[in-house]
């Protein structure tokens, strides 16, 4: 296509005004709409941290009735860890075994059992974990029948700062966790 003088080629190209215009409008509606959308995200990884975890507590239990072995869900709250294996002394390897890595935004706050509803013995066993616990990690047991060791965790909070907390506990019945409402 030649041109002839005096004629104008029409053109399709965006100018630069046009091209500042749009961008400007993107910038304008992204700073409106990023607060909404941070909060929808953090809201998310707390509670996909909380699915992630009510979901390992099943299959705790599901491990434990399958096999016929207890099963030790066990919570590192300073190293923000938590994961699942076999009861130490019961297999010599658990190639099954399950670690996770807590977001680095939440936190673990761990609730104990109520110690009216134990047994001298149950109480016992309480206090050597604890004493456990302060060293190292708090277990979740799950036994063989497929039921909660009484001297697990009553309840399991994942928290973002101090506002935000997703907790699980154990049920009325104390034979699962569930998501409390």
């Amino acid at each position: 296509m030649m041109l002839r003088i005096g004629q104008r080629r029409s053109d399709r190209a965006f100018t630069m005004i046009e091209l500042i215009v749009v961008m400007a409008i993107v910038v304008i509606v992204l700073a409106v709409t990023f607060p909404m959308l941070q909060g929808f995200f953090r809201g998310r990884t707390l509670e996909s941290e909380g699915r992630r975890f009510l979901a390992l507590t099943r299959y705790g239990q599901s491990r434990a009735v399958a096999e016929g072995i207890p099963m030790t869900l066990w919570i590192d709250v300073k190293g923000r860890t938590f994961g699942l294996e076999a009861q130490t002394g019961y297999l010599d390897r658990d190639d099954r075994a399950k670690e996770y890595e807590l977001d680095e935004k939440l936190d673990f706050e761990v609730t104990q059992a109520n110690r009216a509803a134990m047994t001298l013995e149950q109480q016992q066993r309480r206090r050597n974990a604890l004493r456990a616990a302060r060293n190292s990690n708090v277990e979740i047991r799950f036994l063989p029948d497929g039921s909660v060791d009484v001297s697990s965790p009553a309840t399991v909070a994942i928290k973002r700062g101090k506002e935000d907390e997703l907790r699980i506990s154990q049920s009325e019945s104390g034979l699962f966790y569930e998501v409390e409402p």
